[in-house]
């Protein structure tokens, strides 16, 4: 039979575990946010303003989501305590099993939403971009480019992400990649991906090597999250430049014959984004500006807060010494700088199971 003082012992513990989540989640100031967002929802004229509204909502759904996850643990909490009181004194083995199966379960789902107070910062639910950019190798580094769009492609599919490739410049031999950017969507989309800005560097004998020597090439992963329209970034249009030029990436016939693509450079800060998903010179204008704003916004934050600094600042130097990550194909392993951790089966993350090394560093709080 199941010892009752582990049952006492589990409930004490999930108790802890569920107040501490509590507090984490900042659960009292979330259910005044969301009373805050439902009052202003009610307003007759809130649709008015379409974006603001649409804000509004998503901002609603991810907060009741928390709050009806922690209502739901403290009161399964509080049943199990109830039923374990009452047949603690009569030892109805029956029940007493039942209980363990309810505490395991529980115990389960907490241990979910400890993982999920990770993505508890401000941006965490935003939709977001990612920029790859090929920096010292040449040939070699646009291949690694490429092969990394793929791993995060596969990585995010596998996850149930959505992608959409915004713009796309091809490497000098066919197949290989020298800078993309992908819109990613789905919930919590920056809060998973964050932790991957930096360098990735490669070690291989190059196949574009006839004598197979090997070579080190580097790519840098750029994260920053898709804004709110309602939020205010002002951005001097003197401080822009903007090109306009005929696409290199896939789109068919019509993207090489008109000049449809646009790229924005931030001449004080030297940010550049570039939009060619469009037909429309206008729309793709109108996603590298948005873009440009998220870029810029998310390069103050990192600022601000003084976190690791392999961002946009440091771009220009995609080289040795900033590299986050090391891929060392012909030694078959993987290893996190940051971390430590080191994986052998290289095969497998190329694939796109990345998940060791992000949830590692998510948990490390990087």
């Amino acid at each position: 039979m199941i010892e009752l003082h582990l049952i006492k012992n589990l409930i004490s513990s999930l108790t802890e575990r569920n107040n501490n989540l509590r507090g984490v989640f900042d659960y009292t100031n979330k259910k005044e946010k969301l009373e805050e967002i439902n009052i202003e929802l009610e307003q007759s004229n809130i649709w008015n303003n379409y974006k603001r509204a649409r804000s509004l909502n998503k901002q609603k759904s991810s907060l009741e989501t928390i709050i009806n996850n922690l209502d739901q643990i403290l009161l399964r909490l509080n049943d199990i305590k109830d039923l374990f009181n009452l047949v603690k004194s009569i030892e109805d083995k029956n029940t007493i099993k039942d209980i363990m199966i309810e505490l395991e379960e529980l115990e389960h789902d907490i241990d979910k939403l400890e993982f999920s107070k990770m993505f508890s910062g401000d941006n965490d639910q935003c939709d977001c971009y990612i920029d790859f950019q090929s920096g010292s190798g040449g040939v070699e580094a646009q291949d690694w480019t490429s092969m990394l769009i793929r791993m995060y492609l596969r990585w995010l599919d596998n996850k149930g992400f959505k992608t959409k490739i915004i713009e796309e410049s091809l490497g000098d031999i066919i197949g290989t990649i020298k800078s993309a950017t992908i819109h990613v969507s789905g919930r919590y989309a920056f809060g998973w991906l964050r932790t991957e800005s930096g360098i990735h560097r490669l070690v291989r004998k190059s196949p574009f090597d006839s004598g197979h020597r090997r070579h080190t090439s580097f790519s840098s992963v750029f994260i920053y999250p898709e804004l709110d329209d309602y939020i205010n970034i002002d951005i001097n249009l003197s401080d822009l430049r903007i090109d306009v030029y005929r696409s290199s990436g896939a789109g068919g016939q019509h993207v090489n014959r008109t000049e449809s693509a646009v790229r924005i450079t931030h001449i004080p800060s030297g940010t550049v984004t570039q939009c060619q998903n469009s037909r429309s010179q206008h729309k793709n204008k109108e996603q590298a500006i948005r873009q440009m704003k998220a870029k810029l916004y998310e390069i103050e934050e990192k600022k601000k807060n003084a976190e690791k600094s392999f961002l946009e600042n440091n771009k220009s130097c995609i080289s040795w010494g900033s590299q986050i990550r090391s891929y060392i194909l012909d030694d078959s392993r993987i290893r996190d700088l940051r971390t430590g951790l080191e994986i052998r089966n290289v095969q497998d993350v190329l694939n796109g199971n990345l998940d060791p090394f992000i949830k590692n560093s998510l948990k490390l709080g990087l």
